[in-house]
């Protein structure tokens, strides 16, 4: 992104460059775009499903099992669309976090109803 910062030095000067924002966003690949989000959805899901050091604090597996299914979905669709160099590692994480939720539910899903097996297929653990 760009080093541009909107200038605060008057009350009527605080709205964000969004000329700077839009130019700086043009300017990266749409791979990378997709990478980034997907990362940042795994990211949130396996703090959602008590992955990190914090652990229990921040599980909420209705959280989890939305991000996760926005991942597998967002990964299927993007799977044409992105090389196996950055897919194959994002799946393993997408299976990873779908096996998580599994072993973290009291009450399992049944083999194909799980968070984003609609698009992966079952996921056993």
């Amino acid at each position: 992104m760009s080093d541009a910062t909107p200038s605060h030095d008057s009350p009527t000067d605080e709205s964000p460059d969004f000329d700077a924002m839009t130019r700086d966003i043009a300017e990266v690949p749409a791979v990378e775009v997709i990478v980034t989000v997907a990362v940042n959805l795994m990211s949130a899901a396996a703090v959602k499903l008590g992955l990190t050091e914090d652990g229990d604090q921040h599980k909420d597996l209705d959280e989890a099992r939305k991000l996760v299914h926005a991942l597998a979905g967002l990964l299927d669709a993007g799977a044409t669309e992105i090389s196996s160099f950055h897919a194959a590692p994002l799946r393993d994480g997408l299976k990873s976090l779908q096996l998580a939720f599994r072993e973290a539910s009291i009450v399992p899903d049944e083999p194909g109803q799980g968070p984003g097996e609609k698009y992966t297929g079952p996921v056993f653990g």
